[in-house]
């Protein structure tokens, strides 16, 4: 089983930078391929079959798309040391991480930076929730609403650090888990676009700013630059590790070598379409081939996505 992790991302991804926290906590060694934050991506879409979210973590012939299987990828080829003590309720916190208060970060950010922020980029994001509009001007009218919303997330964070425990959720003795990259990225996010209005707001919990410079201290591992192209050539000459297992408890009756189509449920619908290898209740594999890469097996997690007959 190899074991070189290939990670898909850009600097100011606030999902990546999830993942980058883990690899610190792990004091992980990582490839890091340097992706475009808007489309077209060509070295990325032949190895998911059209996902284009951010990030994407290679293994081989393995594609793992979303944080939430990528995070679980790594603590089961990585255990040491843990960051999941309690791992099923924590991602339903990322959950909240990534939707409600993401949801409310966004607007604080892009109202603000809305000159500056390319036409390519909002003609992007349009595309990928063509049912939400990308509106600048609408983002600046709603920030006096979302700086409640912001100040209400980060007093539950607040108050689940009142007790003086120095991370979130911290494993038995003590170290930082999961929970703390779910938490650290919406505030990573807006510290780094608008660091005068996350001042701001984050003025009356000097817990959660110690906190976070805790969390910030753990740093990204080790990470090595590697080529798109690169990548790419490894995902064709290796074979991927999955194996196929029928699930009996699949409430649809799916089984491995049905074809079927796998999209997120929020936005970014592009569905890839391949045959399953195994599905369990967190995770679909399917198998896809493309020329630039041959056979490659891509993973996503259940909650948050769709599962169609192709």
């Amino acid at each position: 089983m190899t074991h070189e992790i290939i990670f898909h991302h850009y600097p100011t991804s606030p999902f990546s930078e999830k993942v980058r926290v883990v690899f610190g906590m792990k004091g992980m060694t990582w490839r890091s391929v340097e992706i475009p934050n808007m489309l077209p991506k060509p070295d990325l879409l032949p190895l998911t079959g059209g996902y284009r979210k951010t990030p994407v973590m290679q293994i081989g012939a393995d594609i793992f798309c979303d944080t939430q299987i990528i995070l679980r990828e790594i603590e089961r080829r990585f255990p040491d040391p843990p960051v999941m003590p309690n791992a099923g309720l924590s991602f339903g916190l990322g959950f909240w991480t990534d939707k409600a208060f993401f949801l409310a970060t966004v607007p604080l950010i892009f109202g603000e930076l809305g000159p500056m922020v390319p036409e390519a980029f909002i003609k992007d994001r349009e595309k990928m929730a063509p049912d939400r509009p990308f509106n600048l001007q609408q983002m600046k009218a709603a920030a006096p609403l979302m700086k409640d919303q912001f100040r209400a997330h980060a007093g539950f964070l607040d108050a689940q650090l009142s007790d003086g425990r120095p991370f979130v959720s911290p494993s038995m003795d003590g170290k930082p888990s999961v929970s703390d990259a779910h938490c650290h990225m919406n505030l990573w996010f807006l510290k780094g676009a608008l660091p005068h209005l996350a001042e701001a707001l984050l003025k009356e919990y000097p817990r959660v700013e110690a906190w976070y410079q805790r969390v910030a201290a753990l740093g990204h591992g080790k990470p090595v630059p590697m080529d798109a192209k690169e990548a790419l050539r490894i995902a064709k000459d290796a074979t991927s590790e999955a194996k196929a297992v029928a699930d009996p408890y699949d409430p649809n009756g799916r089984k491995p070598g049905d074809r079927v189509s796998v999209m997120p449920d929020d936005y970014g619908r592009d569905a890839v379409v391949g045959e399953i290898v195994f599905s369990n209740a967190q995770e679909i594999a399917i198998k896809r081939h493309d020329p630039a890469v041959g056979d490659v097996v891509v993973h996503f997690p259940r909650a948050g996505f769709w599962v169609l007959p192709a």
